[in-house]
């Protein structure tokens, strides 16, 4: 069973909108329980039950060297070692997460990894946090609930569109910037939320601005992503500065990626963004040209 059953397709918009919104900074427990390398294994299982946690980071200062679970204290008392100091016996070779990068992808990486937590490391890969399933859980059903108290609030007035009304909005957005990534998205979503649109129509616009915005952060060099909206549908317009695409029918793979090994440890690059969109699309254009850039425009239907 995935600890936090969520996902991109099927999962209600507002849990979407606040995954991709929410950074890891915002859900992570701070401040730390942490514990020196010279520390042995017996304080920090009194540690552990003191502070009634299930795993200390060992620390040097503000750098992060290993961990100590629940497991290695287990292991240390079975096989006779609990006085032997952390630095023995700690888990070195850990996964890590950074805070400046959305909740989703610590909703990935605990379904990818069998871990209970993951160390949370700043921009200058210092330990600034822990982050569980409890957190991120506690953290959404605060910000669902402000989220339906503000959708009832909106609900109790009574709103007058014009269909004939376009509205059009474009967001810079800037490569590998990747703190704000999903800013558009969000953005459209509440926009869309406001015009009482289905939810479902919700649903795949936010699956198609959200992947063509990272997709611009990840391999492009910048660009722009414009929404419209009138008529009783969305046109997603992408314009990028290169460097191009040189196969188009090969990027349209599921799974294939351009994305360096830096970008696939963050967790994005999978080959999946550009499928997503088509998919979720009703009219789905992409041209690229090497050395000059890539446009793409994805349509899709909407229902009230």
């Amino acid at each position: 069973m995935k600890p936090i059953p969520i996902n991109t397709i099927n999962s209600p918009t507002v849990i979407l909108e606040l995954i991709y919104r929410l950074k890891i900074k915002d859900v992570m427990s701070t401040p730390l329980v942490t514990a020196d390398k010279s520390a042995t294994l017996r304080s920090i299982q009194l540690l552990m039950r003191d502070k009634n946690v299930t795993g200390i980071p060992i620390v040097q200062g503000k750098r992060l060297l290993g961990l100590v679970s629940m497991d290695d204290i287990i292991q240390a008392l079975d096989l006779g070692y609990i006085e032997e100091p952390a630095e023995k016996h700690m888990t070195r070779n850990l996964t890590v997460l950074e805070d400046d990068m959305p909740v989703s992808f610590a909703i990935t990486y605990f379904d990818t990894y069998p871990y209970h937590r993951f160390p949370v490391l700043s921009k200058k890969k210092e330990l600034v946090g822990m982050v569980t399933t409890r957190d991120i859980s506690a953290r959404l059903l605060l910000e669902i609930n402000r989220e339906v108290d503000a959708i009832e609030r909106a609900a109790a007035k009574h709103i007058s569109h014009d269909d004939s009304i376009v509205k059009k909005q474009t967001f810079t957005v800037l490569r590998h910037n990747f703190e704000n990534a999903g800013y558009a998205s969000t953005e459209l979503k509440k926009f869309l939320k406001s015009e009482n649109i289905d939810s479902a129509a919700i649903r795949r616009a936010a699956v198609a601005s959200y992947e063509l915005e990272i997709n611009l952060v990840v391999h492009s060099e910048g660009g722009t992503i414009t929404t419209e909206y009138g008529d009783n549908k969305l046109k997603l317009t992408v314009s990028d500065t290169g460097p191009g695409i040189p196969d188009i029918d090969a990027a349209m793979e599921e799974g294939f990626s351009t994305a360096n090994s830096w970008i696939r440890s963050l967790g994005f690059g999978a080959g999946m963004g550009l499928p997503n969109v088509k998919r979720v699309s009703d009219e789905f254009t992409i041209t690229s040209e090497m050395g000059k850039g890539t446009a793409i425009v994805a349509v899709i239907y909407l229902l009230k």
